[in-house]
């Protein structure tokens, strides 16, 4: 396993032959509050990993044993003019698309809190896996502002308009039975386990095609909120790109000579 730092704040690890990469918080002394700093570094971060071709998944995950990430840093907010607010948004956007945007299939491994922009982060992943001290949330209205990591338009795609908004107008946090039985997470796993269930599963995927992983996750997310008719042109122009590669004649050769895949990714 190897590991590289963005910032002070941020670490990547990589596993599986280095096509699961571990996106981990690492600032614990403030529960993973994300600083400018620290969202410099979450974009960054992403943006290293889009391009690596070589990765197939990633987990974001947490080092802190109470908390995955309790949302904006309030303390450093406190400071700031309304100029530094203007300054520092793109800032904070780019961490939340940074995540949101990655081109290969993402897990979030959730424990502790995962309050504000913190749930906001792993709601831009693909899967969220929980384990039972989760507690998640958007609690931004209570502190005069809104989810603006991307919260109210996730959160309803995940589980309808009038259930977000009832979770957004209320400002209430959700413990993680709650949070799984409204579908807030995928799954919820034995205490302590998220991470490596979450790697786990991110192994499972990565197994699979580099470039059917790629085209599939564009056509999820490009087609959603569209009618079926766009969604499907959308899934048609994701199978032509898979339809004549490396991979696609990789995959049926493997499957009738009786072998695992070796993928060419491309």
């Amino acid at each position: 396993m190897s590991e590289e730092r963005y910032g002070e704040f941020v670490l990547v690890r990589r596993h599986a032959d280095g096509h699961v990469a571990e996106l981990a918080l690492d600032r614990p002394k403030a529960m993973n509050a994300v600083s400018s700093g620290m969202a410099r570094a979450i974009g960054a971060a992403c943006a290293a990993l889009g391009a690596d071709q070589a990765v197939r998944a990633v987990v974001l995950t947490s080092t802190h044993e109470r908390a995955f990430c309790v949302g904006a840093d309030l303390k450093e907010r406190n400071s700031f003019t309304d100029a530094d607010m203007l300054r520092q948004r793109p800032v904070s956007r780019g961490a939340y698309t940074g995540v949101l945007e990655l081109p290969v299939p993402t897990v979030a491994a959730v424990h502790g809190f995962a309050l504000g922009g913190g749930f906001e982060l792993a709601l831009s992943c693909d899967v969220i896996v929980a384990d039972p001290t989760a507690v998640v949330g958007l609690p931004e209205v209570s502190v005069g502002v809104i989810p603006g990591g991307g919260g109210t338009q996730l959160l309803p795609r995940r589980v309808g308009a009038a259930r977000a908004a009832e979770l957004i107008f209320s400002a209430r946090r959700v413990a993680a039975a709650e949070a799984r039985e409204l579908g807030l997470v995928d799954q919820l796993v034995d205490a302590g386990q998220d991470r490596d269930e979450a790697l786990a599963l991110a192994a499972r995927i990565a197994a699979h095609s580099p470039v059917g992983l790629r085209a599939a996750k564009r056509a999820l997310r490009l087609g959603q909120g569209l009618d079926l008719r766009s969604g499907l042109e959308i899934e048609d122009a994701a199978w032509r790109t898979v339809a004549f590669s490396g991979d696609r004649a990789e995959g049926v050769a493997a499957f009738n000579e009786k072998r695992q895949p070796q993928w060419p990714g491309e």
